[in-house]
């Protein structure tokens, strides 16, 4: 099998490519994706006729995606920072008006549920979201609120959601007079956090995306700008390894599996639902599965989807995750496998209709050995005799 992104032609557009968590496919009229409709939000395009080239100005700084179909929260009250930090996995409590965080909500066992970009404008916090998951965490909140001074809404139809990985030349909303620009913290490790990837040098080095919120009807202006396709950008964040809740989360994800420690996570705060799961296999045990980077053969001229089985040999290992062409690697994938797999062994995908077999050679972002950090001496047994 060769993995050398060299075997495949990147300037190709025959590999069969889909977002997972968007199936509507590109419209024409690349002007569709950013048109203004409020309370009537669809998928936006997957591309607008060349994803290669939308790639390479995403990565420029050049060009933003429509998101508008993502879903965006406030909360709002003086008790609101204090209340989404006894919740969530990160220390928000002092996040300062125009400060970006990451935190993720998870069930009593660890696994988790919401994954959610925080923006403070020191009235309202920002809580942005995936399309599918405003209203259910919206539910929730209110649920949670008691006797604290905190109002939850949803601002979906208000607000659109537009990505980028430079500084477009497209103002941000300002309804508190702080820009709602939100911006990727998953560039460097955050204070309290940890990485379990070993890598000399990690791919989120080059990840420079940040989310703009956008009263609805700017639209139009955004529209003026040069865009790229949700797959540019899926593209660009399987290359920088970055997890997202859509695609690399199922029901039994723990956060240690995706390495989501280094953004998300603050290993001294306060308790929160979930704490005990992430305090025992971070110090303790390791985490069962793991994800990794597949460097696929393009010679079929298909890509996996999400869901397709990964195989050790005849065994059953794993799943993809997301997949996509990238304009310098060529096919890649992200994967979930257990945590046993030799990282050293080469893999093969099932993907398609008839089923084909794409050989995959494993990239390590978790390694096997992730966790126990404690380095808990043992203790002799009772009876022992030391010698």
């Amino acid at each position: 099998m060769s993995t050398d992104p060299a075997s495949t032609d990147p300037a190709s557009t025959d590999l069969v490519s889909t977002d997972p968590a968007s199936t509507e496919p590109a419209p024409a009229d690349r002007a569709r994706g950013f048109e203004a409709k409020p309370g009537a939000i669809g998928s936006p395009p997957q591309h607008y006729g060349n994803p290669l080239h939308e790639q390479r100005l995403l990565a420029e700084g050049t060009a933003v995606v429509d998101l508008s179909d993502r879903a965006v929260l406030t909360v709002t009250g003086p008790d609101r920072l204090s209340w989404i930090d006894s919740l969530t996995s990160q220390a928000v409590a002092k996040l300062q008006p125009g400060e970006s965080a990451e935190t993720l909500l998870l069930d009593p066992a660890g696994r988790l549920e919401y994954a959610v970009r925080l923006l403070d404008d020191g009235v309202s916090t920002w809580l942005l979201l995936e399309a599918t998951e405003g209203a259910a965490l919206h539910t929730w909140l209110d649920r949670m609120r008691f006797m604290l001074r905190v109002e939850v809404a949803d601002r979906s139809a208000e607000f659109a959601t537009i990505g980028t990985l430079g500084s477009p030349s497209l103002a941000p909303a300002a309804p508190n007079g702080i820009a709602l620009h939100w911006r990727d913290p998953w560039s460097a490790v955050v204070t309290g956090g940890h990485q379990y990837s070993t890598a000399q040098r990690h791919p989120s080095a080059d990840w420079t995306y940040s989310e703009l919120l956008i009263d609805r009807a700017a639209l139009p202006e955004a529209a003026a700008l040069p865009a790229a396709g949700t797959l540019a950008l899926e593209a660009l964040r399987i290359a920088a390894w970055r997890p997202r809740r859509a695609t690399e989360v199922d029901e039994r994800t723990i956060p240690h599996e995706l390495d989501w420690l280094r953004s998300a996570v603050h290993l001294s705060k306060g308790c929160y639902r979930g704490q005990e799961t992430v305090a025992k296999v971070h110090n303790l045990g390791h985490p069962p599965r793991r994800l990794v980077l597949l460097h696929l053969d393009g010679s079929e001229g298909v890509l996996p989807v999400h869901g397709d089985i990964v195989l050790a040999g005849d065994k059953e290992v794993g799943s993809i995750t997301s997949a996509a062409l990238h304009y310098e690697l060529g096919p890649i994938a992200l994967a979930v496998v257990k945590r046993s797999v030799d990282p050293a062994l080469d893999l093969v995908v099932t993907a398609g209709d008839p089923a084909i077999q794409i050989a995959a050679a494993q990239e390590v972002i978790v390694p096997p050995d992730a966790g126990a950090e404690a380095n808990v001496p043992r203790l002799p047994r009772l009876g022992a005799v030391r010698r």
